[in-house]
């Protein structure tokens, strides 16, 4: 699914063990239209599932879209809009489904690019909870390595409302930074 620079959405909340709690009310407080990519490896198989049902549902009484990090088979099985991952975990594509792949450097970029990720997750912007200690790429690097992606790029890691408008970057995603 080839998706439009203009209809992809601008602000993405990512599910984590640390946010669960907040969930409902992050995804409430987000603008309608809003990106949701649900995560949450720390459950068990079934109380994932039903955890997913559960928010996918909150998250699409505001119009947001939902993406699995899983495969395609199970992001079709549960009815998420598309799916997040390595850019090697996105493939094969999948007709209707976004790809939205993670990157990291150059060479992670540089195979989203080639098999056709939709938008892509470039991280660490900033120094992140999710990975204390992790060297980051700054402002620098970020927009070095956004200059060459062939989809649309999200600036992940560390991410605030005020960091993204410090960075000058639309599109960005957040754990702790929306939660």
């Amino acid at each position: 699914m080839a998706v439009r620079n203009s209809t992809l959405p601008l602000i993405w909340l990512i599910s984590d063990e640390r946010n669960d709690d907040t969930l409902e009310a992050s995804l409430a407080s987000l603008p309608r239209q809003s990106g949701f990519i649900y995560r949450h490896y720390h459950l068990p198989g079934p109380a994932r599932w039903e955890r997913f049902c559960k928010l996918r549902h909150a998250a699409r009484g505001f119009g947001h879209t939902v993406i699995l990090s899983d495969s395609a088979i199970t992001a079709k099985e549960w009815g998420a809009d598309g799916i997040y991952g390595s850019p090697r975990s996105l493939w094969p594509r999948r007709d209707g489904l976004l790809h939205l792949a993670t990157a990291h450097d150059m060479q992670e970029l540089g195979l989203a690019n080639r098999l056709g990720a939709d938008a892509v997750l470039i991280s660490p912007v900033f120094a992140t909870n999710s990975h204390p200690g992790s060297e980051t790429l700054g402002p620098a690097r970020f927009r070095l390595l956004a200059r060459h992606s062939l989809a649309p790029v999200i600036a992940l890691g560390g991410m605030t409302a005020a960091r993204a408008r410090s960075l000058q970057w639309p599109r960005w995603a957040a754990i702790d930074g929306l939660s």
